[in-house]
């Protein structure tokens, strides 16, 4: 017999059968195989101090982008007189706020279910064409932890598999905002019309609500969602969201970075695009010395923190940081990268423009008395 936690009331339930549709028929796809899965565990490496210092660091906290109206449109400005004091204590406070918004929902592997059975009793058999679930809802109890077991027609009793166990939790100790049932949304032609809107955000923050981060559903559609983003190279509608860490680490662990680093060199982010080169390697075994200048780079942005609010003018330093950044970048893109000849192209061009910019940095250095 199943024996609860001292003072738990049990509660019997009957749930009639139903047949309901199994969720790869209607989602996306006639399967979930036509997804890029995760081969094994991604928990560990993925919650490393260095590859989450990385995906930090390329998400790029832009204070306004992270405070924006996001639903209702808003044209109340409110006013404040401060001291100097008193307005950098307030940025302070936003950096904190917004750093916390960006916190990042953890990339797991799928979670295997096997229910234990715990009795047969075949003297139950046929006692009733319902199963019956028994859930113990003493408050206080994590949802994970709590007993829930189900009896069979057959006289079997078992563990509850994870989507009864899901359905009874949310019923008895709802979490605002998830359904008990899957959201029309997710189907697939609601799914295909949002992605085609650039919904990116919409969908994934309501995938976080809906869905727990180890279930086949929520990798499903995080995937579904990065592989568009990635099609239509529309990486600055999640940049500065806590789902870019998650987009980036799924496409470095895939090697489909080749259009992410193209977007990071035309929007002149080479830092972030060494940073995007250092999580490649670390995923797939790569040395850092199969590249000149690497090892130095990497300790770089691994020990230093990205400038919060960049110039508008970038230093004589800085330009010739972001030449060694180049020489790298153009040393991996000749190795490793498949999409050459856009890529070349783009550093070609940045070459052209950051030369420019170099000569009239200098030249303004000279005219304010300093050294070159």
């Amino acid at each position: 017999m199943l024996k609860l936690p001292a003072g738990g009331r049990l509660l019997s339930e009957i749930l009639k059968s139903t047949h309901s549709v199994p969720y790869s028929r209607w989602f996306c796809s006639a399967s979930a195989k036509n997804f890029l899965s995760y081969d094994k565990d991604p928990g560990p490496v993925f919650m490393r101090d260095d590859v989450q210092k990385l995906l930090r660091s390329m998400t790029r906290l832009e204070l306004d982008r992270v405070f924006r109206k996001r639903s209702v449109r808003d044209s109340t400005v409110e006013y404040k007189f401060m001291t100097d004091e008193q307005l950098r204590q307030e940025v302070r406070q936003s950096i904190g706020r917004a750093e916390r918004l960006l916190q990042m929902p953890p990339v797991v592997h799928v979670m295997q279910e096997n229910p234990k059975v715990l009795s047969k009793d075949g003297a139950l058999k046929g006692f009733s064409e319902a199963k019956m679930v028994f859930t113990d809802i003493t408050y206080g109890i994590k949802n994970s932890k709590r007993s829930i077991v189900e009896r069979l027609p057959d006289g079997t009793l078992r563990e509850a598999d994870y989507e009864t166990r899901k359905r009874l939790n949310q019923i008895y100790f709802p979490l605002k905002g998830r359904h008990i049932r899957t959201p029309k949304m997710f189907e697939a032609g609601n799914l295909r019309k949002l992605l085609e809107a650039g919904d990116y955000e919409f969908v994934l923050d309501r995938a976080c609500v809906q869905f727990e981060p180890y279930e086949a559903e929520y990798h499903d559609i995080t995937a579904t969602v990065y592989q568009h983003v990635n099609e239509h190279k529309a990486f600055d509608s999640l940049r500065s969201t806590r789902h870019f860490g998650p987009l980036t680490f799924f496409l470095a662990w895939h090697r489909l970075i080749d259009d992410l680093l193209l977007d990071m060199i035309k929007r002149d982010y080479l830092r972030n695009g060494i940073e995007l080169i250092v999580l490649h390697n670390s995923l797939h075994q790569i040395p850092d010395s199969a590249f000149e200048g690497l090892d130095e780079l990497k300790q770089h942005v691994l020990a230093t923190e990205p400038a919060l609010f960049e110039p508008e003018q970038k230093s004589v330093e800085e330009l010739r940081q972001d030449a060694r950044y180049l020489a790298v970048i153009e040393q991996f893109v000749a190795q490793h990268c498949t999409k050459k000849v856009q890529l070349n192209l783009a550093l070609a061009a940045y070459r052209e423009a950051a030369a420019e910019r170099q000569q009239l940095a200098e030249g303004l250095r000279k005219m304010h008395g300093g050294s070159s």
